[in-house]
């Protein structure tokens, strides 16, 4: 039990990489706060799930876009749980934003969710965090913070700032305690992509996608995310402060 007692709030919790680190980190112990972004009935299926099992995880929703709605979801945390000992950064969007088509409410959308939100979870977490004498931030950023994505520049700059923020922040918290690490998934599996993995129009991307893969792996499975995500939180990688971790099975490496 990696994570016995401790607690972890997990943003963008009912699903891919933040469903598996929550039912991961259930599975070690930890009390769960699963965070979705507004379908209350997603949230409680990761937490029946995980009761199922064995664990402990109560459910939330909130718009993290809005900092109001993010220091809400903290306090409620803080309030039925007592703590904060972990925190998962996953929640996030991704989608194409090509110069010349892309709107002013797409940009804004991309960057309050993928970055203003980020922050502001760190934001209100860390006092708790600071007050208990220490913590763990994962942020779940991406290869294309570190790589060029033809078409979805907004989200390579997204991604870029919270791999920068990660390494700031945790310069700036360390010395209380607190960890601040960065994991830079590749193509992974999850509902985020699945049309991209599983539509006809596709399969050209695929192809040159899977050609560029040196594992022969095109796409890792969230619990891969997870399990790292599990190693940063628990102690095991105690020596790590703004770390980016990327995991892509050799994607960025080039050809």
């Amino acid at each position: 039990m990696k994570l016995n007692k401790k607690t972890a709030l997990i943003t963008g919790g009912t699903s891919g990489i933040g469903e598996s680190c929550a039912e991961l980190f259930a599975s070690e112990g930890a009390h769960v706060a699963v965070v979705g972004s507004s379908d209350m009935a997603k949230a409680e299926a990761v937490v029946a799930r995980i009761a199922a099992a064995g664990g402990t995880a109560k459910p939330y929703v909130g718009d993290l876009s809005r900092v109001s709605e993010i220091a809400r979801v903290v306090a409620a945390v803080k309030a039925d749980f007592g703590r904060i000992d972990i925190l998962v950064n996953s929640a996030g969007v991704f989608y194409p934003t090509p110069v010349g088509g892309t709107s002013e409410a797409d940009y804004d959308r991309m960057m309050d969710i993928n970055v203003k939100g980020v922050f502001f979870c760190i934001h209100e977490v860390a006092p708790i965090m600071k007050a208990q004498g220490g913590g763990a931030i994962i942020n779940i950023s991406s290869v294309a913070g570190v790589m060029a994505l033809g078409t979805y520049s907004a989200y390579c700059a997204a991604k870029a700032g919270i791999n920068f923020m990660t390494k700031a922040l945790a310069q700036e918290l360390a010395g209380h305690g607190i960890q601040v690490n960065a994991i830079l998934p590749g193509n992974t599996a999850t509902p985020m992509n699945e049309n991209i993995r599983t539509e006809v129009e596709f399969k050209p991307m695929l192809d040159a996608m899977a050609a560029a893969t040196p594992s022969g792996r095109t796409y890792s499975e969230a619990i891969d995310m997870a399990r790292a995500a599990l190693f940063l939180a628990s102690g095991d990688g105690r020596a790590m402060h703004g770390a980016l971790l990327v995991m892509d099975e050799g994607f960025s490496l080039g050809m």
